[in-house]
């Protein structure tokens, strides 16, 4: 089943992707945002082959922010519909909108710098929320890079890392790593956010 798997069927495809132009990949990287089943991971690795390292986490920075920040706006701009009021009156999104407008910039940056974490989600929160506009443009613009060149770096030289049995265990374990560090920190996240509401209340 696997048998086309190999560096020169993978590099072949990437080739095949290139030829398709920038702005396909533009349009690839930005629509993920609206559509979270289509796999950034593997979109940005072969945007770093086809591209190289820095072109391809610059196309690739710059167009899942746009895409990111089209999203918040859209959110934004459609938050009084009635299906997001519902959305918003649920009660786990609730104390999420609630905790952003305490809290601000500093949880969104470090959701957004983790490469597994649910980007439809953190832009539906913030484009309920009452952060401004500009604040989460500019949390987008300097979260992002960060996780945008770990997985660019990592399919900039697909060749290197598929020939070396050692290099791909190296990658996973990379991945792995992030993966549950991500997770730590999503749970950490979220009892941070019912004892600061609990505070909150007992202020009240």
């Amino acid at each position: 089943m696997f048998d086309w798997i190999s560096i020169d069927n993978v590099e072949l495809l990437i080739e095949k992707y290139k030829l398709l132009g920038p702005w396909f990949s533009v349009f690839l990287t930005s629509v993920e945002a609206f559509l979270p089943f289509l796999p950034l991971f593997v979109i940005v690795v072969a945007n770093a082959g086809a591209y190289g390292l820095f072109w391809g986490f610059m196309l690739s920075w710059l167009a899942t922010v746009v895409g990111s920040y089209l999203f918040f706006l859209m959110i934004r701009y459609f938050g009084n519909h009635r299906l997001l009021q519902k959305l918003k009156g649920q009660k786990q999104v609730k104390q999420l909108i609630h905790w952003v407008d305490v809290r601000g910039f500093t949880p969104l940056f470090v959701l957004l710098c983790l490469p597994f974490t649910p980007i439809v989600v953190v832009n539906t929160v913030a484009g309920l929320s009452h952060l401004k506009k500009k604040y989460y443009f500019l949390t987008l613009l300097i979260s992002k890079p960060v996780m945008i060149f770990l997985i660019s770096y990592l399919g900039s030289d697909l060749r290197a890392i598929l020939s070396s049995p050692m290099k791909i265990v190296v990658s996973c374990l990379i991945i792995a790593v992030i993966w549950a560090l991500g997770k730590w920190i999503e749970r950490y996240l979220t009892k941070r956010v019912e004892r600061d509401l609990r505070n909150i209340k007992s202020r009240k």
